[in-house]
């Protein structure tokens, strides 16, 4: 039986990579180092070698944005002051409650695809597409408004990934990056609602 590729809704140009061909890197990092030993059986999951490594890749930034999203709005909960303090703390709060339960998710897909997950600052920065958190805290509409740019950011990011697991036959990752984009969009948009006259 003949493969069956699906060809790519989006109009996003993917820039090529030394490695696989498929995903553009930030800075030329490749951090989505491939696992396993000879005593387990080869990865036979349906999606070639080659194009696990490129999704890793990919989500190995999505990653590292959304844990650097989730450390942002978690210092923002724990420094926001004036008017608006309870409301924002709270919804602080469950922002960050949400992106700290989906860097799980992100990293598992990427060791269910056979690599390892970065997990480190250094490894963060080095890939990372958000801004650390600033050293001294904003006043609050402006935290605000880096929380709306932070998750516009990674929806962005996530998006620009959605067409390589769609090409390699990666429904499981392509449905949970739209997944991530619908949260990340509509996050943005009650962040941007305060901040409207």
């Amino acid at each position: 039986m003949a493969k069956v590729v699906k060809k790519s809704k989006s109009s996003i140009s993917i820039a090529p990579s030394a490695s696989t061909g498929k995903v553009p890197k930030k800075g030329g990092a490749v951090v989505a180092q491939e696992s396993g030993s000879r005593n387990a059986p080869l990865i036979n999951i349906g999606i070639e070698r080659q194009d696990r490594a490129a999704i890793a890749e990919g989500l190995s930034r999505v990653l590292a944005d959304t844990y650097t999203l989730y450390l942002t709005t978690h210092n923002f909960h724990w420094n926001v002051t004036g008017p608006h303090f309870n409301s924002l703390h709270a919804m602080f709060m469950q922002q960050y409650t949400e992106l700290w339960g989906s860097t799980d998710v992100i990293a598992e897909r990427i060791r269910a695809l056979g690599h390892y997950a970065p997990g480190s600052y250094a490894e963060f920065s080095k890939i990372a597409t958000v801004p650390d958190v600033p050293r001294d805290p904003p006043k609050a509409m402006e935290m605000v408004r880096i929380l709306v740019k932070g998750h516009e950011t990674v929806s962005r990011i996530a998006r620009e990934f959605i067409p390589v697991a769609e090409e390699a036959g990666d429904d499981p990752t392509a449905d949970m990056l739209t997944a991530r984009c619908t949260v990340h969009d509509q996050t943005a948009w009650m962040l941007r609602s305060l901040l409207e006259d």
